[in-house]
């Protein structure tokens, strides 16, 4: 691990950044006391795809209708009213 006083970070930015990246943890410190630190990202998550179970599951075209006991209960007799 690198320690560097703010004011080289702020001159070598570039250079201390393609080193964290490269893997290496580098301390930034400001009055000989270190206050953050500069290190690699984790590999960023892929982003999902949307519909990637399609024709796996299969869901009622009126998903109000198994549940509607349940939302009865819940808003009264006038469930429409929060559609």
């Amino acid at each position: 691990m690198h320690t560097v006083n703010i004011h080289e970070a702020k001159t070598q930015l570039s250079k201390l950044v393609a080193r964290a990246a490269a893997g290496e943890d580098i301390i930034v410190a400001k009055g000989g006391k270190p206050t953050a630190r500069l290190g690699p990202l984790e590999e960023a998550p892929k982003k999902r795809k949307l519909g990637w179970l399609q024709g796996q599951i299969d869901a009622p075209n009126d998903i109000k209708t198994p549940f509607k006991d349940d939302i009865e209960a819940m808003f009264g007799d006038r469930p429409d009213k929060f559609t």
